[in-house]
């Protein structure tokens, strides 16, 4: 996976130390197609993920990240969901949470591959014939696939009652 330099930076100051950080997931579609791809770390299946980088609007980064991942442009409609991963330990000790703001992009031009060296295959899939996903993966397509106009929040034991 490629680091962004910035994060190079940052470890180069504090270690394996916990990283707090803000990323997107892109859950592309066109017509009633979902855009995956294969992560070349763990095999797994996932929509588009990323970090925004310094600076950076996150729809802009949405779209960056589906055009160095999967060589196609998006444009987005809406964003679907905000929430806080799990802590991730990476293979050399790195430590990240991330701060996910996941969007519902919609397809424009291009064929998906792997054009970054981060997947092993980048395709599309049937909305009705998914692979097997991450609960956290399938429950980040399903906010972006749900008709609500509004994003929703993920909450570690459920909204207050009011």
């Amino acid at each position: 996976m490629a680091i962004p330099d910035f994060v190079v930076a940052l470890r180069g100051k504090i270690g394996t130390a916990p990283l707090w950080l803000s990323g997107v997931t892109a859950v592309v579609v066109r017509d009633d197609q979902l855009l995956l791809v294969r992560r070349a770390d763990n095999g797994a299946w996932t929509p588009v993920t990323g970090i925004i980088d310094p600076g950076e609007q996150p729809a802009d980064a949405g779209m960056r990240e589906v055009a160095e991942e999967a060589g196609v442009r998006v444009v987005p409609e809406r964003l679907a969901e905000v929430g806080v991963t799990d802590v991730v330990v990476y293979p050399n000790g790195d430590q990240s949470q991330y701060l996910d703001l996941t969007f519902r992009m919609r397809w424009v031009d291009g064929d998906p591959y792997p054009a970054d060296g981060e997947n092993t295959e980048a395709r599309w899939f049937p909305l009705d014939a998914l692979p097997p996903m991450s609960a956290e993966m399938t429950g980040r397509i399903d906010a972006a696939l749900s008709d609500g106009a509004a994003a929703g929040f993920r909450f570690s034991e459920g909204p207050l009652e009011t």
